[in-house]
């Protein structure tokens, strides 16, 4: 069986850099309602799910060390969703934004094709 990387995924670790340019560089420099609004929240699955799967085999709640499932993707995207969109703003001053839940769901999607994809665990020949 291929293990999932976690915190060493190669898309784990590259939307937490592109989280981390975006915060502290791009939104300074380049003035974007798509930077400043859901380009951060493309990257929430890939960023957060990672390190939740992680947690969830080290507590014994996930039985394997394979690439993140489409449910547990869906689940985490709709978790997410109803805590940081519905729940959330009622707590916090901000406004829950459905462009945000797209953003996830986008995310999401774009994380299980690359974690899926048929060469994922090949090496090149060159």
């Amino acid at each position: 069986m291929n293990r999932f990387g976690y915190a060493r995924d190669p898309l784990f670790l590259t939307g937490c850099a592109l989280y981390a340019l975006n915060r502290w560089w791009i939104k300074q420099h380049i003035h974007s309602a798509f930077f400043t609004g859901q380009f951060n929240d493309l990257l929430l699955i890939p960023c957060a799910l990672p390190l939740i799967l992680w947690v969830h085999r080290r507590l014994g709640w996930r039985a394997h060390d394979a690439p993140p499932t489409a449910a547990e993707v869906a689940l985490h995207v709709a978790v997410w969703s109803i805590v940081c969109e519905v729940v959330g703003p009622h707590w916090v001053r901000t406004t829950g934004d459905p462009w945000d839940v797209v953003a996830y769901a986008g995310g999401g999607l774009l994380a299980w094709i690359w974690w899926h994809r048929p060469n994922r665990f090949r090496l090149s020949s060159t």
